[in-house]
């Protein structure tokens, strides 16, 4: 077993290739072994298909309140990013620690695994649960189905802290985002007779015109919250395809779009208005050529915004244990609005920069991470019944 700095753990964790679209069993089972050693019991939920799991484990008394220190383990892949160091292998290089996954996110995790030994130590007041999930990167997916078995049981935490790399500044906040696909389905003719088919691509492209308007309805003055950058909802398209010959009128095409909300903004208003559209402005003109032609919205996933009070208990904790009361929003999603959602208010702070991931060559500062075992040893004292013991 490794030894139990945080810089030896995290060149455990980022030899574990856990891409969202591969198993991470591995690397929990070498959390479990780690955590079972110190004699910290782990429960396991898996996917239905039992190829991934989160991991779950409290240290300390079996009650009610207390903090989740929450993190993903899966990364974004590799393929094609021209790397110039090993991906699954940790290098360091001028005070940088390099390897996927190292700011997002297993350097934090890293670290909360090497400060399990200084919460075993004292007596807390209150439970310390871990919790680590999978497919995060790919909607928030694995930390569903533990965060609906937790619900069920007498004793829920009291506030979740997510290590997402904020170069360890305090977040209360982020946008939430929906991802959705839109199939048309039209008529192929030959091209030379192409108004006796209906175009799929060309009525695509005027749905994406029409998610375009309303993107910049959204992006008005009024509807504006300066603490994030941008400071208004979002829409865009990000892939489509269709068509199979230039001389053929395509039967189908599809694309995928996402929007970026604001916290407190419904995200399904921008797939409700797309959806009017289509049957009051399309759907007719299409069926008047060929009855069977149809437009199909379906979503690809979702997970809520994060609005946390700079007043609440997670905020003030946050700021003790960061020294800051400067609290900031991050662009990129999170779990913490399920969290949040599912009763326990969530913050982010955690080692290293955005700007490093899913980047080749994404490191996190040594600095960072030794700033983050720091913290979380303050963690370990403010809990303590006996503060420094």
């Amino acid at each position: 077993m490794s030894n139990g700095s945080s810089r030896a753990l995290l060149e455990r964790l980022i030899g574990f290739p856990t891409v969202s679209r591969d198993s991470n069993l591995e690397m929990i089972e070498f959390i479990r072994h780690y955590l079972g050693d110190l004699g910290v019991r782990s429960e396991l939920f898996y996917n239905a298909e039992r190829t991934k799991a989160n991991l779950f484990a409290t240290i300390g008394p079996d009650a009610g309140g207390g903090i989740v220190l929450s993190g993903h383990t899966d990364v974004v892949p590799v393929d094609g990013q021209p790397w110039t160091v090993e991906p699954f292998r940790l290098s360091e290089q001028d005070g940088r620690l390099y390897g996927r996954g190292t700011a997002d996110m297993k350097g934090f995790i890293a670290s909360v695994l090497a400060a399990v030994p200084a919460f075993l130590a004292r007596d807390l007041r209150v439970p310390v649960h871990l919790a680590f999930s999978y497919d995060e990167e790919v909607g928030c997916l694995g930390v569903r189905p533990m965060l609906a078995e937790l619900a069920k049981r007498a004793h829920k935490p009291a506030l979740c802290l997510i290590g997402e790399p904020t170069e360890l500044k305090p977040v209360l906040g982020h946008k939430g985002k929906l991802a959705m696909r839109c199939q048309v389905k039209g008529a192929p003719c030959h091209s030379a007779y192409a108004p006796y088919g209906v175009n799929a691509i060309q009525y695509a492209a005027r749905l994406i015109n029409h998610l375009e308007e309303i993107g910049e309805q959204l992006a008005l003055p009024e509807q504006h919250d300066e603490r994030f950058d941008p400071p208004y909802s979002t829409v865009q398209t990000g892939v489509i395809k269709g068509g199979r010959a230039l001389n053929i009128v395509p039967a189908e095409c599809e694309f995928d779009f996402e929007v970026r909300a604001l916290p407190g903004y419904d995200a399904t208003n921008v797939a409700d208005q797309l959806q009017t559209y289509a049957q009051t402005q399309l759907l007719p003109k299409m069926r008047a050529v060929n009855a069977e032609t149809g437009i199909r919205l379906a979503p690809l996933s979702a997970y809520p915004g994060l609005a946390t009070p700079p007043d609440s208990d997670a905020a003030q904790l946050l700021a003790l244990l960061c020294g800051s009361r400067e609290f900031g929003t991050v662009a990129f999603g999170t779990e913490g609005g399920l969290f949040n959602q599912a009763g326990i208010p969530a913050v982010v702070c955690g080692p290293g920069s955005m700007d490093q991931g899913h980047k080749p060559d994404e490191f996190v500062k040594v600095a960072q991470l030794e700033a983050c075992d720091a913290m979380l040893t303050r963690l370990a004292d403010h809990l303590a019944t006996r503060p420094g013991t």
